[in-house]
């Protein structure tokens, strides 16, 4: 494989690939969900605004796809982390325009 002194000389598509081939094989989700939160502010820091919306809208629908597959008991084990997230954020609940 490639010795960390390899890894520099890596082109950042390269360590992209190698780091998400990694992962994947690792089911490391926790490195994963780091890049998919650091995508927008890489995107806004790239110079495209237009795209970090899209990002998280991209994000949002496929979580959306996830949970609405008609499996309640996925809703009641996310409870907590809705009421959580919820609850530290209540001022802007008002705030947030109808479906």
């Amino acid at each position: 494989m490639t010795d960390t002194g390899d890894l520099d000389a890596l082109s950042s598509r390269e360590l992209h690939d190698l780091a998400v081939r990694r992962a994947r094989h690792h089911l490391d989700v926790k490195f994963l969900w780091e890049l998919l939160r650091a995508l927008p502010a890489g995107e806004i820091a790239a110079g495209h605004p237009e795209h970090a919306q899209a990002d998280a809208l991209k994000l949002s629908a496929l979580i959306g796809d996830a949970i609405d597959s008609d499996d309640s008991d996925i809703e009641e084990a996310l409870r907590p982390l809705y009421l959580d997230y919820l609850n530290k954020h209540k001022a802007d609940l008002a705030s947030l325009p109808q479906r």
